[in-house]
């Protein structure tokens, strides 16, 4: 959407209609107002995804409504991508219109950025890539300064690095994440950051330990940690957990252990339910756990992991679906009490939201 007035307007009554939306959802338990954290207008966006279409000899960018694969949306810009997307996508598009080895069987492109601009860019074929291919594709990832991966069926060829670099500040350091291809980071780097600063604000300094739930590469986990005595992190997905160790030894952080178990096989652990052996090495009763940090996915947390965090004095919650967010306080109310609370306009133009809550023991 190009910025005008009428585009601003536009934006800052949506955000309004995502204010009202949650202070209802969250008024039953007595919530303080939300800080409001706005995005950007435009180039906001450091994924895009688009399929190719071919028309009368040529490929082109498109996209689909929901539920309607049928009609492609021809796309020349995007502007709610970021800068260095919209600066590559013409590049891309030449370079395949003028090389058979890269458009034959070409279906779909992939753009990962970062902040400072690194790009990588997933091409996927259905077709075996060849020698030929290897040699043109890393001739146009030195022409675009870019990382470059191929994907055909099975196989992954990769030209460069198979991730980027994201550096983001929080109060005063500087954090580095490796955010690997394929793996879930936030896709709007800047309200990312007010996210990360306003969780590293709730929290606080403690003396005690931080358990966290969903911890996917380490993006809350690194700053989150510089406030506690240690932290315990969990997260189910191996590409999450590689990038988040990389990420800790690249960050030089020593008080966090990370282990590979979903959030409701945890709560077995602590219950002394049923024992793992990923757990084997980690002595769980020499934490002094004040504050339990989630970040669940859509869906919320299930009831017995919601038993779980109930047992810690401090409740730090980033929800993507304020319903189910208002579900899971719901269960949490009789013991604990919403101290904070903030909105984060994480997808704007869309009716999503990410919010935040800090939750205490009554």
């Amino acid at each position: 959407m190009p910025h005008t007035d009428d585009s601003s307007a536009a934006y800052l009554a949506q955000l309004n209609a995502k204010q009202a939306r949650l202070h209802n959802l969250l008024s039953e338990f007595n919530a303080p107002a939300p800080q409001v954290f706005a995005s950007a207008e435009q180039h906001y966006r450091l994924r895009a995804e688009f399929r190719l279409w071919r028309e009368d000899g040529l490929r082109h960018y498109a996209m689909f409504a929901p539920g309607d694969n049928r009609t492609p949306i021809f796309v020349e810009d995007f502007p709610i991508a970021s800068e260095r997307i919209n600066q590559l996508m013409p590049r891309l598009k030449s370079a395949w219109s003028n090389n058979t080895a890269i458009s034959e069987r070409l279906f779909q492109v992939e753009f990962l950025t970062t902040l400072s601009g690194e790009a990588l860019i997933t091409l996927c074929y259905h077709r075996p890539l060849d020698d030929v291919w290897q040699a043109a594709a890393e001739q146009l990832a030195a022409e675009l300064n870019v990382s470059i991966i191929g994907r055909s069926r099975g196989k992954r060829n990769v030209i460069g690095r198979d991730y980027v670099v994201e550096k983001l500040k929080v109060a005063d350091r500087v954090f580095s994440y490796r955010q690997p291809e394929g793996a879930f980071t936030q896709p709007n780097g800047a309200v990312n950051t007010h996210m990360l600063n306003w969780a590293y604000n709730a929290l606080g300094e403690q003396t005690d330990d931080l358990l966290e739930l969903y911890c996917g590469n380490g993006n809350f986990t690194l700053p989150l940690s510089t406030r506690v005595r240690k932290v315990l992190a969990t997260e189910i997905s191996k590409s999450s957990v590689n990038a988040a160790l990389a990420n800790l030894a690249d960050n030089q952080i020593d008080n966090i252990e990370l282990v590979r178990l979903s959030a409701e096989e945890l709560t077995q652990a602590l219950n002394a339910v049923r024992e793992f052996r990923r757990l084997a090495n980690i002595d769980l009763d020499s934490y002094q756990f004040g504050t339990v940090f989630v970040d669940p996915p859509r869906a919320g947390m299930d009831s017995d992991t919601c038993e779980l965090v109930r047992r810690f004095p401090r409740i730090l919650y980033i929800s993507c679906n304020p319903e189910t967010l208002a579900e899971n306080i719901r269960q949490l109310s009789d013991t604990h009490r919403i101290t904070q609370t903030a909105l984060f306009d994480q997808f704007p133009w869309t009716e999503h939201m990410e919010s935040g809550v800090l939750l205490e023991r009554k």
